[in-house]
């Protein structure tokens, strides 16, 4: 009815929402993590030094995104005060996230062309080294 078919759509969905999840999670985190290396401390308090989508999501964003393929996340709001240099700081902690995204896609297309399981290997001890340093 109308083009409409919703088995696709479910089909669709159970790829896109991990997506989704994974990739607003870690670039809010890249943001969050970069501006508390700089020197802001307020995203460690506010508790989203975290790859925990829950934390990252919002909830109408999320829905925006799944359905009009645009959407958005919670800020991370930082502080530039904190920063030695405020306008270095604020470029850095911006490109965080994108790059973020950079390395996601990247990692992608080594898992889907590569070794898989070294790559997998490769990415979580970079994960590892970024949460607990």
């Amino acid at each position: 009815m109308f083009g409409y078919d919703f088995n696709s759509f479910l089909h669709e969905m159970i790829y896109l929402i991990p997506a989704v999840a994974i990739a607003l999670s870690f670039h809010e985190f890249a943001h969050a993590f970069v501006s508390y290396k700089l020197g802001d401390y307020t995203q460690k308090e506010r508790g989203r030094l975290t790859l925990n989508p829950l934390k990252h999501l919002d909830p109408i964003g999320t829905l925006c995104l799944l359905f009009f393929q645009f959407g958005w996340a919670k800020p991370v709001e930082v502080d530039p005060y904190y920063y030695r240099n405020k306008k270095e700081g604020m470029i850095w902690t911006a490109l965080a996230g994108p790059l973020m995204n950079m390395l996601l896609v990247l990692s992608v297309i080594l898992m889907l062309f590569d070794d898989w399981v070294l790559t997998w290997i490769v990415i979580f001890r970079c994960c590892c080294r970024l949460s607990f340093n």
